[in-house]
């Protein structure tokens, strides 16, 4: 392939690898760039809020704190992780690896900061946070006099620059690692009884023995993670976490996700779908539909569509096959921006904390829904899609006439 090529699967469509234009170093160069914003967005306030001359500032390590000290210890945890610490985790890592790469020398701990990155990379959520900060803006605006900080626009750049390495994946990384000779290459050699696997870390494909799939755990010879030629108990995990999440899904809806205390307004309490209508009322109608969208729409799609896929895989369903792929995908892409309203929450309870004015404090439903977007996020990287494209190949072995085009067929299949 030609750098800026894209080789996508010839039976599903789903996109397999895409060349980067990019060098080594360029990588290297964006990750230091954005290790330096992270700590300019992370020093300086995002947001500002002047209440009767007196004014607040909060970033995002002032809204973890005060959330924290409200007692909502679980919704704290949730987005200092999300917002702070992985996101600088992810850094981290990069850099560490990234710069041994760049002089052609394998990285201590290659293998092992690898299969941390793998796991880093859903749960790092500076975007939504950003969008977070926008929609708090708007919801103050009708009640004082707020405004952007510093800090704002270091997570504009900071979420440009994310949004860019999210393509460096570590199959990705591993590729730059095989072309500078840091490490070797490894062909497989299929022999007799054996099937094809890929990797889940480092991308390495790899020969196993057909007969034992559900037997001991097999290590790839590359990274040396362990590889499943499929994701072990993938409906039975998927099923679990899914009914998890329903459960948790009615009381994050029905309970206050914010309570205000005012002397303008008094004590209220506000629910995700109160807070729609809220915005809605008071004419950001395009606000209220984003927060709608992403708090509403999102996680119940998740939900439903998540069962859709289960079940069919569940009833052996061989139908539409590619369409329930691509809403697969979609899945994935759209996971983490259900979070939205958990960081509008906790950047209201920093800003809006004026003693015996006004005070903003998170609700028992934020936790609720903190809990619901991880649920469904752990659920669809359990579900495994191939399973349903392994039903479809049975099937059409099952049913090729027994004549000569029998080894053709075959071939065709296999590739």
């Amino acid at each position: 392939m030609q750098p800026g090529e894209t080789a996508t699967c010839s039976r599903c469509g789903t996109i397999l690898w895409r060349y980067s234009s990019v060098s080594l170093s360029g990588w290297l160069a964006l990750t230091l760039a954005a290790l330096i914003v992270f700590v300019v967005a992370n020093a300086y306030p995002v947001i500002s809020m002047s209440v009767q001359g007196m004014t607040r500032d909060a970033s995002l390590l002032d809204a973890v704190s005060m959330t924290w000290q409200q007692g909502y210890n679980a919704t704290a945890i949730m987005t200092g992780l999300a917002g702070f610490a992985l996101p600088l985790l992810q850094l981290c890592v990069l850099s560490w690896v990234l710069w041994p790469l760049s002089q052609g020398r394998e990285p201590l701990g290659f293998r092992p900061a690898m299969r941390i990155l793998g796991m880093l990379r859903p749960w790092c959520m500076v975007p939504v946070f950003l969008l977070g900060v926008l929609v708090s803006v708007v919801k103050l605006a009708g009640m004082a006099a707020v405004g952007p900080a510093p800090g704002l626009y270091a997570f504009g750049a900071l979420t440009v620059l994310l949004t860019i390495l999210d393509r460096l994946s570590p199959h990705a990384v591993w590729r730059f690692a095989e072309q500078s000779g840091a490490v070797p290459v490894h062909v497989p050699s299929l022999e007799q009884g054996q099937v094809l696997a890929g990797c889940h870390v480092c991308g390495q494909v790899q020969a196993l023995s057909s007969h034992d799939h559900d037997g001991p755990a097999h290590h790839c010879v590359r990274c040396s993670a362990v590889v499943h030629y499929r994701k072990p108990n993938s409906l039975a995990r998927t099923w679990a976490l899914l009914l998890a999440a329903a459960v948790l899904y009615v009381p994050a809806n029905m309970l206050p996700i914010m309570n205000i205390s005012s002397i303008f307004l008094g004590d209220s309490g506000h629910t995700i779908l109160g807070g729609v209508v809220e915005l809605w009322h008071t004419g950001s109608w395009d606000i209220a539909l984003i927060v709608f969208v992403a708090s509403i729409v999102v996680p119940l799609t998740k939900i439903l569509a998540l069962v859709v896929l289960a079940g069919a895989v569940q009833w052996g369903s061989q139908f539409n096959l590619r369409p329930r792929t691509r809403l697969y995908e979609m899945i994935e892409f759209i996971g983490q921006w259900s979070m939205l309203d958990v960081f509008v929450v906790i950047l209201l309870s920093a800003l809006a904390h004026f003693q015996g004015i006004m005070e903003i404090s998170a609700g028992p439903a934020a936790g609720a829904f903190g809990l619901v977007v991880i649920l469904t996020m752990l659920a669809a990287m359990s579900f495994d899609p191939r399973s349903a494209w392994d039903q479809e190949s049975r099937g059409s072995r099952r049913s090729r006439p027994a004549d000569g085009n029998i080894r053709a067929a075959t071939g065709q299949n296999t590739a």
